[in-house]
């Protein structure tokens, strides 16, 4: 182990020197900057850059007195086709990553190319590294952590050392996974809260429902800093004033049933009372898991009020989720999904467990109403959906779904492929939840709307990306002239 670590401590030292002189680090080094992170905060991650050649750190460790066995056994080198052994690491930028006693046990790697494969790569399992154990930056951010007795946790390298440069030394990373027992029982033994400030997409969401569960039945809080759709944290305190809005959205954290209630609410289209049911059955096993008491009683009244039914009714339901012990019906699952209907049954024996649910974002449940709108009301829907292109759509599957409407409207669940489920499902889903009386007037062109705003998000996110200032402020005028012109539209636009 010893020598791991050894080797570990020279890589990271290589890698952090290259990317700092060498000619060839030059672009990762204007990524970064591009950023918002500075040269100081880098150093003091140790932040490097593999080299581009195939045996470069191979060779080097060889000189220094390590056997190839020992680079292979440490995630630093892997053997290739032939036999012969090359650098695991090239081409990337380099994150050393270290356990919560400051001891470096692995990299994390980002591509500079598109077509290097995966665009993060971490060290190999191994004796030395266990990712489901470690939350990056932990060795940094402990004494803060004890200091404010909260961890915020943050997806990705960059964002903890973004938030680290703003002072917010709190700051962890679970590296793009779902947090674990190990990394909770770290951060328990720390702190009482902990902030979750993940992206607001699917995968993010499901880490905070992960959370919550591997946090029952310790002694920690878990809340929400509700992130804006398609931007990160290091994104946002780049942004003049961002470290601010960031710093507002951590004090201000709800949570994480609170989070979750919302979150449902704001997918539902409150112009069909079908949706509306679908929200109750979301919500109410989220109401039902919460202890009586004031958070309980104010969520279920703002359920009531968002989804304009009787509060006596919302009780009601909860009431019978809480005397099932959770267990929900299979509608009410696919209506967690964000499923836009009922799915094709999936035949299972007396003894099967239910399928946990997939959580869906808020954009992905207006692309499949908007989709079974179009469905509902052809003869509308034909126009919205000539308009959708893939800078729309969130998955191959629903770009597939798209272009199967454009061409099958009049009777989409007609002549399928019997091979292609996935889309034989989504179809079947959507035909089963259009009804025309259920579209409110402007319903369609308000869900295009949406995911117009989500496409430019991305575009903006992009644009901070690349460091091309005139571009994202261009799309931010965009971005604010189509949030007014959707406001105008929820007002000028009643429901039918």
């Amino acid at each position: 182990l010893f020598r791991s670590t050894e080797l570990m401590e020279r890589a990271g030292a290589f890698f952090a020197n290259f990317f700092q002189t060498a000619d060839e680090a030059s672009k990762a080094r204007q990524y970064l900057a591009g950023r918002g992170l500075g040269e100081e905060i880098l150093k003091e991650f140790g932040v490097g850059y593999a080299p581009s050649a195939w045996d470069t750190l191979l060779v080097r460790s060889q000189q220094a007195g390590f056997k190839v066995g020992e680079l292979e056994r440490a995630g630093l080198a892997q053997k290739g086709r032939n036999g012969g052994f090359y650098d695991r690491f090239r081409e990337r930028i380099t994150f050393p990553i270290r356990d919560s006693r400051g001891r470096a046990v692995g990299f994390g790697a980002r591509a500079m190319r598109d077509e290097q494969g995966a665009k993060y790569i971490n060290t190999a399992e191994n004796e030395l590294f266990h990712k489901s154990e470690i939350l990056y930056g932990i060795d940094r951010a402990r004494a803060a952590m004890a200091r404010a007795d909260r961890a915020i946790l943050v997806e990705g390298y960059t964002d903890v050392i973004a938030l680290h440069q703003e002072g917010l030394a709190e700051s962890v990373g679970i590296m793009g996974t779902a947090l674990t027992e190990q990394q909770v029982a770290q951060l328990s033994a720390v702190v009482n809260t902990v902030i979750l400030a993940l992206d607001a997409d699917a995968a993010g969401q499901k880490a905070m429902l992960r959370a919550q569960e591997v946090a029952a039945g310790r002694q920690l809080q878990i809340l929400v800093a509700a992130m804006p759709d398609g931007i990160d944290p290091a994104e946002m305190v780049i942004e003049e004033g961002g470290a601010d809005r960031f710093r507002a959205l951590v004090e201000s954290a709800v949570d994480l049933a609170e989070f979750q209630v919302d979150l449902i609410l704001a997918g539902v289209d409150l112009d069909s009372p079908r949706d509306r049911d679908r929200g109750l059955a979301e919500a109410s096993p989220v109401l039902a898991k919460l202890p009586p008491g004031a958070t309980r009683q104010e969520l279920t009244r703002r359920v009531g009020e968002r989804l304009q039914i009787d509060s006596s009714v919302v009780i009601s339901r909860v009431e019978s989720e809480e005397q099932s012990g959770g267990q929900t019906s299979q509608p009410a699952r696919e209506a967690v999904a964000g499923s836009p209907g009922p799915a094709v049954p999936v035949s299972a024996g007396p003894d099967a467990s239910p399928a946990p649910p997939t959580v869906l974002s808020r954009r992905e449940r207006s692309e499949r109403w908007l989709l079974a709108m179009c469905v509902a009301k052809p003869d509308e829907g034909r126009q919205w959906l000539e308009k959708l292109d893939t800078r729309h759509l969130s998955s191959p599957l629903i770009e597939r779904t798209v272009a199967w409407l454009k061409e099958h409207l009049d009777d989409p669940a007609s002549g399928l492929d019997p091979q292609d489920r996935e889309l034989q499902k989504m179809i079947a889903a959507l035909v089963a939840r259009a009804d025309p009386d259920l579209v409110g007037t402007g319903s369609i062109r308000r869900n295009y709307m949406e995911l117009e705003l989500a496409a430019l998000e991305d575009e903006i996110s992009e644009a901070a990306k690349a460091g091309d200032a005139a571009r994202r402020a261009e799309l931010q005028r965009h971005r604010s002239e189509l949030v007014e012109r959707l406001r105008k539209a929820a007002i000028d636009e009643p429901a039918a």
